[in-house]
């Protein structure tokens, strides 16, 4: 008897594949199509449409702000009030998140949080630390990458894109997740004055956030890039995921040092000029500031936590270097450690080392640079000698600084 498709009617010699049943046949196409057809018809949940309960990411008690705050002070240094402003804000989100429904009618609304401070003082560093604590889906996007729909570049909704994938797909842990804009100042506005020429990467960039931020269903492409019409969207609610924004804001203390010498009138203005530390500008920064700065009122009021982190100090520079969990220091004696060999790394050579961080003020990662370069021969030669114990004396240190210094003078 002549096999043939029981749907289509082709024998199997037209075919690639003939499927057996009870009473029928059926060909690879056929397979295909009934498919597509219970995929289509929602009976089917096709990966990351309805979203996969993976039981990675499970939200348990919220820590306290203190607790939170306690387990901030073991990796970051520092910057009290920011960690004071950042857990009670955590805290406060994923406390809204479990509170039970009730009739009163009051609804807590998220608190967004934007932090303002210099280049290595540890505002990617918080808000990565506090994921771990929480065990949410945390992911990190740079602002500079985004431009309006149609343009070159990423469009907003590839942020949600990347939680999606840090979340397995899951979109219910998604939905509760942390997302760090990083470089948020570099999507300022350019100018006050309109142009001919479109801002595509700056205040276009900021009225695609902004019901991003406050809260909306977006369609997400599951993979990435750029959306098309004939692809399959998820549906991702940003109502209850915390965006925490951060940027150095290169600048800004003049906008704030303006700012705070306007308003002074009268015979007797010198007198009343507060004392102002000029090195602290940064504790005085407002929304206000942050408009002058180029952010539009509407992004400003949908990020209503405002924190600033201080500039790291040479005291600040010494303690980042040894006391946090995963410290500079640590790291390269665990990586000695590993060769069979004990690092030992003098007070005077430490204190050397902060001398010339402060010089070329980056922050944390400067430290992280000079110590690299110290470093770079002994882990090129150490490894391969048979030695217990190698100790980074201050001359050791000067030499090789020096050397690095005099190839960039030539490279230069």
């Amino acid at each position: 008897m002549k096999k043939v498709c029981s749907f289509c009617g082709r024998s199997e010699n037209e075919v690639k594949l003939l499927i057996t049943g009870i009473n029928g046949y059926i060909c690879e196409n056929c397979a295909m199509q009934a498919y597509e057809i219970t995929q289509s018809s929602g009976v089917l949940d096709p990966v990351g449409k309805k979203g996969k309960a993976s039981g990675k990411f499970t939200l348990k008690k919220v820590p306290k702000p203190m607790e939170i705050k306690a387990h901030l002070d073991q990796y970051v240094i520092g910057q009290d009030e920011a960690k004071r402003y950042l857990s009670v804000a955590v805290y406060n989100h994923y406390k809204r998140l479990l509170q039970p429904e009730s009739n009163d009618g009051v609804e807590i609304e998220k608190s967004n949080i934007i932090m303002v401070g210099a280049t290595g003082t540890g505002k990617t560093l918080m808000a990565r630390t506090i994921a771990k604590m929480l065990d949410v889906p945390f992911t990190i996007v740079d602002a500079t990458v985004f431009t309006e729909a149609g343009y070159v570049g990423e469009d907003v909704e590839s942020i949600l894109s990347r939680l999606l994938q840090v979340a397995d797909y899951d979109i219910e842990a998604a939905k509760r997740g942390i997302v760090f804009v990083d470089e948020i100042d570099k999507i300022a506005r350019k100018s006050d004055n309109p142009s001919i020429t479109r801002d595509v990467s700056g205040e276009g960039v900021q009225q695609g956030l902004l019901k991003l931020l406050e809260g909306t269903i977006v369609n997400v492409p599951p993979k990435g890039g750029r959306k098309h019409p004939d692809q399959d969207y998820i549906h991702l609610d940003t109502h209850n995921i915390l965006f925490i924004c951060g940027g150095a804001f290169d600048g800004i203390e003049r906008k704030i040092a303006q700012r705070m010498n306007t308003h002074v009138v009268g015979f007797n203005s010198v007198q009343n000029v507060r004392n102002i530390n000029k090195n602290e500008l940064m504790r005085y920064i407002s929304p206000q500031d942050l408009k002058s700065f180029g952010l539009i009122p509407e992004i400003i009021g949908r990020l209503p936590v405002l924190t600033h982190l201080n500039p790291l100090d040479r005291e600040a520079l010494r303690r980042i270097l040894v006391e946090p969990k995963n410290s500079i220091v640590k790291q390269y004696e665990k990586l000695f450690e590993m060769d069979g060999i004990k690092l030992i790394i003098p007070e005077e050579t430490l204190n050397y080392v902060v001398d010339r961080a402060v010089e070329y003020k980056l922050g944390a990662r400067g430290l992280r640079s000079i110590v690299e370069s110290m470093m770079m021969n002994a882990m090129f030669e150490i490894p391969s000698k048979k030695v217990k114990r190698f100790e980074v004396t201050l001359e050791y240190a000067k030499q090789q600084l020096e050397k690095t210094d005099s190839r960039m003078l030539e490279s230069a």
